[in-house]
C-alpha cells in the first residue's frame, strides 16, 4: 500500500479545509456557516472561529457552578485540604526546634541520652502530624470524587437534554462523531480537572500562602528573596500558559472532526467499499489523524515546558537561599535550624507552584473541552415562540396558503406553495428530485419554520401549536428507516408507548410485517442491535410503517415510505395503509406513480413550484408534466 502520509499530502488545500470544517474542527467550514443556532461566535461563550477561546474566566465561573451544588461536601473536601496543608507546614517547622535543641552537637556529652530521648518523642510527635496530613489528604481526594462525579452526571444531562431541545437544522449541520466527541472527549476532560486538578491546586495555592508567612516569620530577608522570584515564575508561566491555551482548543476541535469523518465512514463502509474510495477513505483519514498528531504534539510540547521552566527558575531560587542562608548563619548568627526550615520552605514554596505548572495542560485541555461543552449548550433551544395553549385534540384540516421557505437565507426552496387536505384525505406529491417535496412535510411537522405564508391545522396557525403536541399528532414514516436497540416489540411501540400487545401486533398485520417477525427466532421478543442489522431493508422500513401505524396519530406522513420494499410487499402495505388512513390526513411523497393513483389530490412540484395539481386521471388528460413522468416511468417498467 501506498504511504498515507504521502496520499495525504496528494489532498487538495480546499479539500483538507472542507475536510477540517465539514466535521467540526475549523470552526469556519459550510457546515459553521449554514447554522446559525444561538449567540454564534463571539456572542455565547463558544470558541470563536479561530479556536481561540472566547471567555476562559466564563467557563471557569460556569463549571464552578456545578461544584456550587455540593457546597457541604464541598467544604468537607476544603477542610480537609486545610488539614493536609496545616499538617505539613507544621511538620516542616518542627524540624527547627528538632535541630537546634536535639541534634546541633554542642559538646556536652552528658545531655545526649536525653536528647536521643528527645528526638524519640519529637519524631512520635512529627510522625503524628504527618498521620493527620495524611488523613487529610485521603478526605479531599475521597470526597472530591464524588463531588466531580455527581457534577459531571449534571453536565452530561443538561448536555444531552439540550441537544434533544436543539432544531434538526442543527443535526443537520454537524457531524454525529464531533457531537459524540464532546460527550466523551470533551466531558472526560472537565472530568479530569474536577476530579483531580481542581483540588491540588487549590492545594497549591493554600502552600504557597502558608509557606509564605512561614517563611517571613522564619527569616525576613531569605523569604523576600523567596518571593523576588515570583514575578519571574508569573511572567513564564502566563506566556506557556497562553501559547497552550490555543494549542489545547485546536487540539479538542481536531480530535472531534477525526472522530466525525471516522463516525461517517464506518457508517458508510457499504458505500465506500461499491465505489472502491478505500484508499480515498484512508487518505483522508490519515490527513485528519495528522493534523490531530501535530495538534496533540504542540499541545503536549506547550504545556510540558511548564514543569522544566518553572523548575529551573525555582532551582535558582533554591540555590540564591542557600547561599545568602549560609552567610547569614556565619556573619549574623543565624540558627541552623532556621536554615534548614527555610531552604526546606523555599523547595516547599516552589513544588507547589510546580505542581501547578504540571497540571495546566490538565487545566487547558478541560477549558477547551469545557468551551466545546458550553457552545453546544449556549445555542438556543427549539422553542414555540408562543404562550397558546394545546387545542384537547386536531382533527386533521391542513392548510397550506403562499409558503416561501428556504434552508438558508440566500436560496429559497419553495416559492408560492398552497394547497389543503381535509381529514381522510390523501395527498400525494410528486416530481423530480430536489423539487421540494420532503421540504413541504418538514414544515408541516414544524422541523423548519416557514419565510412566509401560513400553515394552519384545524384553522390554528402552527405556529401557535406547542411543537411537542403538533408532533404528537403527525405519524411519519421516513425513507430512511432508523431502529432502536431493543425488541421488534419495543420498536413498533415506539409509535406509541402505552400500545398494547395486541395493538403491537395488528399494526404489525397492517403494515404486512407480522409474517416475517413471527419467523424470527424469538418473533416479536426478537432483540434488534446495529439499526437492525440482522433484517433486509425491506423488512426495516416494514417495522418503522408498523410502528407509524400503531400511532393514533391524525396526520400521517410518508416519505418514500415503500422505496425499500417490492412490488408485491407494497401491494400488501397499500391495503393494510387505506385501513390506517380511513380517518386520517395522509401525505404521502413517492417516486413510484403506482402508489399516489389513488390520492384524493396530486401536486406535483417542480423548482419548489407547484406546477400541476388534481386526481390521477385529470392529470393524465392534462398531458403536462405528470403524464411525462408517468410515461417515462411505464417505459421503464
Amino acid at each position: 500500500m501506498k504511504d498515507l502520509n504521502s496520499l495525504s499530502d496528494q489532498i487538495p488545500k480546499k479539500r483538507q479545509e472542507r475536510l477540517l470544517g465539514m466535521y467540526g474542527a475549523a470552526g469556519k467550514g459550510p457546515a459553521r456557516k449554514e447554522l446559525q443556532v444561538g449567540p454564534g461566535p463571539g456572542k455565547g461563550r463558544g470558541m470563536s472561529a479561530q479556536g481561540k477561546p472566547a471567555d476562559s474566566a466564563g467557563t471557569i465561573l460556569r463549571l464552578l457552578r456545578y461544584l456550587g451544588r455540593e457546597r457541604k461536601w464541598l467544604a468537607l473536601a476544603l477542610a480537609g485540604t486545610l488539614l493536609f496543608n496545616t499538617a505539613s507546614l507544621a511538620a516542616s517547622y518542627l524540624l527547627r526546634p528538632i535541630i537546634n535543641t536535639y541534634i546541633f552537637y554542642d559538646g556536652n556529652e552528658a545531655a545526649v541520652p536525653a536528647r536521643i530521648r528527645g528526638l524519640l518523642m519529637a519524631l512520635m510527635l512529627l510522625g503524628l502530624i504527618y498521620l493527620l496530613s495524611i488523613a487529610g489528604q485521603w478526605m479531599q481526594q475521597r470526597i472530591m470524587l464524588q463531588v466531580s462525579q455527581r457534577s459531571l452526571k449534571r453536565l452530561r444531562k443538561e448536555l444531552f437534554d439540550h441537544l434533544q431541545e436543539l432544531p434538526v437544522r442543527y443535526y443537520d449541520t454537524h457531524a454525529a462523531g464531533d457531537i459524540m466527541s464532546r460527550f466523551a472527549n470533551d466531558v472526560d476532560a472537565v472530568g479530569e480537572l474536577l476530579n483531580t486538578t481542581l483540588i491540588q491546586m487549590i492545594s497549591g495555592i493554600l502552600t504557597l500562602a502558608g509557606t509564605t508567612a512561614l517563611m517571613i516569620y522564619t527569616n525576613w530577608i531569605l523569604g523576600l528573596m523567596t518571593l523576588l522570584m515570583m514575578p519571574l515564575l508569573t511572567l513564564a508561566s502566563r506566556m506557556i500558559i497562553r501559547a497552550g491555551r490555543k494549542a489545547y482548543a485546536r487540539q479538542q476541535r481536531t480530535l472531534g472532526a477525526l472522530n466525525g469523518y471516522a463516525q461517517e465512514m464506518i457508517t458508510g463502509q457499504k458505500v465506500v467499499k461499491v465505489f472502491n474510495h478505500e484508499e480515498t477513505a484512508l487518505s483522508e483519514f490519515s490527513f485528519l489523524n495528522r493534523q490531530l498528531m501535530d495538534a496533540q504534539i504542540q499541545a503536549g510540547f506547550r504545556s510540558s515546558m511548564m514543569g522544566p521552566v518553572t523548575h529551573q527558575l525555582c532551582n535558582v531560587g533554591y540555590a540564591l537561599v542557600a547561599c545568602a542562608g549560609a552567610v547569614l548563619v556565619v556573619k549574623r548568627g543565624f540558627d541552623l535550624g532556621g536554615l534548614a526550615v527555610s531552604v526546606n520552605y523555599t523547595r516547599q514554596f516552589n513544588r507547589p507552584i510546580n505542581e501547578i505548572s504540571m497540571q495546566m495542560n490538565n487545566v487547558f485541555s478541560a477549558l477547551a473541552g469545557a468551551e466545546r461543552v458550553f457552545e453546544i449548550l449556549d445555542l438556543e433551544p427549539e422553542t414555540d415562540g408562543t404562550e397558546a395553549a394545546a387545542p384537547e385534540s386536531l382533527k386533521g384540516y391542513v392548510v397550506v396558503e403562499h409558503v416561501d421557505f428556504g434552508y438558508t437565507p440566500d436560496v429559497q426552496v419553495l416559492h408560492d406553495v398552497s394547497f389543503y387536505a381535509k381529514p381522510g384525505q390523501k395527498i400525494a406529491f410528486v416530481g423530480s428530485t430536489g423539487a421540494g417535496k420532503t421540504t413541504v412535510t418538514n414544515l408541516l411537522s414544524r422541523f423548519y419554520d416557514i419565510h412566509s405564508g401560513s400553515i394552519s391545522i384545524d384553522g390554528i396557525p402552527i405556529e401557535q401549536i406547542p411543537r411537542k403536541f403538533l408532533r404528537e399528532n403527525i405519524a411519519m414514516v421516513l425513507q430512511d428507516t432508523h431502529l432502536f436497540t431493543g425488541t421488534v416489540r419495543e420498536n413498533i411501540r415506539y409509535g406509541m408507548l402505552d400500545a398494547t400487545d395486541e395493538e403491537v401486533e395488528q399494526a404489525a398485520r397492517v403494515a404486512s410485517a407480522d409474517s416475517f417477525v413471527r419467523r424470527l427466532e424469538k418473533g416479536y421478543d426478537t432483540m434488534l442491535e446495529q439499526d437492525g442489522a440482522n433484517l433486509s431493508q425491506g423488512q426495516r422500513q416494514l417495522l418503522n410503517i408498523a410502528r407509524a401505524a400503531v400511532s393514533r396519530a391524525p396526520i400521517l406522513i410518508l416519505d418514500e415510505a415503500t422505496s425499500s420494499v417490492d412490488t408485491r410487499t407494497e401491494r400488501h402495505i397499500e391495503e393494510g395503509m387505506d385501513a390506517i388512513m380511513k380517518d386520517r390526513t395522509t401525505f404521502v411523497i413517492a417516486h413510484r406513480l403506482s402508489t399516489v393513483r389513488q390520492s384524493n389530490a396530486i401536486m406535483v412540484l417542480e423548482g419548489g413550484r407547484i406546477v400541476e395539481r388534481g386526481s390521477h386521471r385529470e392529470l393524465l388528460e392534462m398531458g403536462g408534466r405528470y403524464a411525462d413522468l408517468y410515461h417515462e416511468i411505464a417505459q421503464l417498467d
